[in-house]
């Protein structure tokens, strides 16, 4: 499992423009989610980043109350995603299966 001190410098390498009030939350999901609790640290910050902004700061779950299947809803507001992720700074590209 990684450590709250390796996850929070894998952020600020992933997204360094990134607000603070923002960025306790990702990091705590990083910690809390039983899925990533094998994955590397760098590999964790990077789920837990995405997923935050698409349940936050995006319409996903609304789309998903609309009925739309997840792969729909993920399409819909990938843009979104986008746009917000490289505004923190974020280089790394969004994908399918992220």
């Amino acid at each position: 499992m990684p450590r709250r001190a390796d996850i929070e410098t894998a952020l600020r390498r992933l997204a360094p423009r990134m607000p603070d009030h923002e960025f306790g939350a990702v990091v705590d999901h990083a910690l809390d989610s039983d899925g990533l609790r094998t994955a590397t640290t760098e590999i964790a910050a990077w789920l837990s980043l995405v997923a935050y902004v698409r349940h936050t700061l995006t319409d996903y779950d609304s789309l998903l109350d609309e009925g739309y299947d997840r792969e729909s809803a993920r399409f819909f507001v990938a843009d979104e995603i986008r746009g917000i992720l490289a505004g923190w700074g974020v280089r790394r590209p969004l994908t399918d299966e992220d």
